[in-house]
């Protein structure tokens, strides 16, 4: 009987949650608590100038839903986008605090505010600061979520700060580096399959489209993409994203205008166990 209502409460959490399980940004609810999740996605990018050379990453990442209210997030990234040789690059530490949450029968708002923390010994390329294997640094940010019936609209707001050694320096570089930035992000996800829920072995089936911009303090550039992906879940644990992110305008310096993103979660369900009173 207790695994049975314990299902029960999943399929009924999951099917409000499904849509708003973003592939480029976090939404302000959390993953299930006392959850372990363990993810590898990958991006790719195609032969472009200067490098004229295919380059991939590859990101190895573990998430703890440590309560309804907490979860953190810990990953690596190896690629070869920043040299020749393909190696490990980066390590970073991410966690979210949901402090809002407001719930009815097919609807709830939640607002959630997190923080990140990343090293990277990739050498300083570009004017756009990403901490997904690219910049040493560390940004906060601030999320808010609404979910009504199966379309699910999140806006992330964050501050980014690169932590690279040459701020320090009295090294003149023209045109000046970027270390501070302004992240923006608007998604949103519609749940297309199934129709009506009646098994948590359902294949669901969740397109999105994402927003995603960012603006520097330090000097005039900006970038905005748009970042369209599909997402298909199975058994209610296993998470297969296929998504693909491409420039609208902006006038930074990047590594590439288009990438595709692919990637493979599954989560374990009640891995942490509750402390006994």
């Amino acid at each position: 009987m207790k695994q049975i209502l314990f299902a029960f409460l999943f399929l009924h959490s999951f099917a409000a949650d499904a849509q708003e399980l973003y592939v480029y940004t976090e939404p302000a609810s959390n993953m299930p608590a006392r959850s372990i999740s363990a993810k590898l996605s990958a991006n790719y990018i195609g032969k472009k100038a200067p490098s004229n050379r295919f380059m991939q990453r590859y990101t190895p990442e573990v998430m703890f839903g440590l309560n309804k209210n907490w979860m953190v997030h810990a990953g690596a990234t190896f690629a070869d986008m920043h040299t020749n040789n393909f190696r490990w690059e980066s390590v970073y530490l991410y966690a979210k605090y949901r402090f809002l949450s407001s719930d009815d029968l097919h609807s709830h708002f939640r607002m959630a505010v997190f923080g990140e923390a990343a090293y990277s010994r990739s050498p300083f390329h570009f004017d756009e600061l990403s901490f997904q294997g690219d910049k040493s640094g560390a940004q906060l940010g601030i999320i808010a979520t609404q979910l009504w019936n199966k379309l699910a609209v999140s806006a992330t707001v964050s501050h980014l700060q690169s932590l690279d050694g040459s701020r320090n320096d009295k090294t003149i570089y023209t045109p000046s580096r970027i270390y501070q930035a302004m992240n923006y992000s608007l998604s949103a996800g519609y749940l297309l399959l199934p129709f009506h829920y009646t098994d948590y072995r359902q294949t669901n089936l969740n397109l999105y489209t994402e927003l995603l911009a960012q603006q520097s303090l330090d000097r005039k550039a900006y970038y905005i993409d748009l970042a369209p992906a599909v997402q298909l879940i199975f058994n209610s644990n296993t998470k297969l994203n296929l998504g693909y992110r491409f420039q609208l305008g902006g006038d930074m310096q990047r590594m590439t205008k288009d990438s595709w993103l692919i990637s493979l979660e599954r989560t374990f369900l009640n891995a942490l166990k509750k402390k006994r009173k």
